[in-house]
């Protein structure tokens, strides 16, 4: 069983436990209408509720959030939401949000709430990481600071809940063969677990899709006090930040949207797109290592698909043990490579880590598979790749021959092999135990106010072109940034940051043609 996510990388550091994106389904067909909603006025309480902000130890779930919560300045509280929008006096469950208050309450605009992707990403956890770095700038001074765990993610209750942390890490450790029938059986019983072990158990998952987040989205504006919303999005993000324009169309003050998704690409395209995307991002880190001495695939980079797979390929049938008791197998060794495919400042680590396999020492590509999963030093897992098949499941069609986009990711990815940690993500939700909610199409509705999109030409994970599709069908502006990283806004460029902060703060939007480079 492989699990997979699309996330930023929006960390303090290189191995922090960086947060993630993904990927949206098919065109013709129209949306399905929202869930109805059986008594507005059931609503009322929702919309009306004052959040109760404390200290955030008691909100942490492992070492990382931990750390991230200590962040000075920062406070949270729990949001109650339905559980279902269609029966909104029925039960009900909690969203976890963080924020750090506006440093200069004068001039206070109101609340930017942002949300890092995945889907599974904690926004409370990226929110108080990025707090050092807003606090310097006009988001710190001007704005309320958000964050928040969407449904079944993170400190919100219930929690998606599939594996154990135990099986999740003997899971990894297996190499089950090639593609075939244990595939499938293994994503039977991934989902059945999902359905037990989770609490409220198909009626939590039937209600985890981007559907469902926006509404909640917008009793949290409400409830933060803001009339109209301002967003930052990354990655996934960007779908929830466009969703939530499509559906609350007036109520959009702002819109950052960066590392976007195309609201209309189905989930096999996109998935083959984002294959592409590594390839090719594979391929630039090969170039940049063969300039260096010590490049742990050789001087020649036409040489450096097979130097790799000569590395990788004997894990297949013996995975090397590691000094802590553990196990690098050959999708870890993948898995490891992607991570690293995010960002070209990974790539000297990456190159580390290629080398000490070389030596027999699988413990670097060991780290950044971790690092990938989200998990902790104590053995512990984020929520992250429970949620992330608990969202893609309902948010897009089911696809009948799952064999055949997994061909076209490995025609697209070579070098990945059959190791990529999203090749089970099509059988899983095969096997998903409730049907979807949405799936993809384009916007019927245009914002209030248009949003900017930062779209970066190298993006392995978000294809440019996305970028460029959906600032044109929501009439926006778009930032260009020239590089191989996922998203940019606040990761250090002058540039991007500056032309970010001024739409935020303003609206202002960049001369067209505008480009930044990484």
């Amino acid at each position: 069983m492989r699990f997979s996510r699309r996330r930023t990388l929006i960390t303090a550091g290189l191995l922090a436990g960086a947060l993630t994106a993904c990927t949206t389904q098919a065109t013709p067909p129209p949306p399905p209408p929202p869930s109805p909603v059986a008594d507005t006025h059931a609503l009322d309480r929702f919309y009306d509720q004052k959040l109760d902000w404390g200290d955030c130890a008691t909100y942490a779930t492992g070492q990382q959030s931990q750390d991230a919560f200590r962040a000075p300045g920062v406070e949270c509280a729990r949001l109650t939401v339905p559980l279902d929008y269609a029966n909104p006096r029925g039960e009900t469950i909690t969203v976890g949000v963080l924020r750090h208050k506006a440093l200069d309450p004068a001039h206070r605009i109101g609340s930017l709430v942002m949300n890092p992707g995945g889907p599974g990403g904690s926004g409370m956890e990226a929110a108080a990481r990025l707090v050092p770095t807003v606090v310097n700038n006009a988001i710190g001074l001007r704005f309320d600071f958000v964050g928040f765990d969407p449904r079944g993610v993170g400190a919100s209750r219930p929690r998606v809940q599939c594996l154990t942390d135990a099986e999740r890490d003997a899971d990894r450790a297996s190499n089950p063969g090639l593609i075939d029938a244990t595939w499938t059986y293994q994503a039977r019983d991934y989902a059945a677990k999902c359905a037990q072990r989770t609490e409220h158990g198909a009626a939590m998952l039937a209600n985890m899709g981007t559907r469902d987040v926006v509404k909640d989205l917008d009793v949290l504006r409400a409830a933060l006090g803001d009339d109209k919303l301002s967003y930052l999005g990354y990655s996934y993000g960007t779908q929830v930040g466009y969703s939530y324009a499509e559906a609350f169309p007036q109520r959009v003050r702002a819109l950052l949207l960066d590392g976007a998704i195309d609201p209309a690409a189905d989930d096999p395209d996109s998935l083959v797109a984002q294959a592409t995307g590594f390839s090719h991002a594979f391929g630039q880190f090969a170039a940049e290592c063969a300039r260096h001495a010590g490049c742990a695939l050789g001087s020649d980079p036409a040489k450096a698909q097979t130097e790799f797979e000569n590395l990788v390929q004997p894990l297949i049938a013996a995975p090397m043990r590691t000094g802590d008791g553990r196990v690098l197998s050959y999708r870890d060794a993948i898995t490891g490579v992607v991570e690293a495919m995010y960002s070209s400042q990974s790539w000297p680590f990456l190159n580390t880590g290629l080398g000490l396999l070389r030596q027999g020492d699988g413990s670097v590509l060991l780290r950044l598979a971790d690092s990938y999963y989200e998990r902790a030093a104590d053995g512990r897992y984020s929520s992250l790749q429970d949620a992330y098949y608990a969202v893609r499941c309902v948010d897009n069609p089911r696809v009948t021959d799952p064999a055949a986009v997994r061909q076209r990711m490995i025609d697209a990815a070579p070098f990945l092999g059959w190791g990529r940690p999203d090749q089970g993500e099509l059988d899983v939700c095969a096997s998903w135990p409730v049907p979807s909610t949405s799936q993809p199409h384009r916007p019927t509705a245009t914002p209030a106010a248009p949003p900017l999109v930062i779209s970066t030409t190298d993006d392995p994970v978000t294809p440019y072109q996305a970028g460029v599709t959906l600032a044109n069908l929501f009439h926006g502006g778009l930032l260009t940034v020239d590089g191989t990283q996922h998203t940019a806004f606040l990761h250090g460029n002058t540039c991007v940051d500056v032309a970010g902060l001024d739409y935020l703060v303003d609206g202002s939007q960049p001369e067209p043609g505008t480009r930044c480079r990484v």
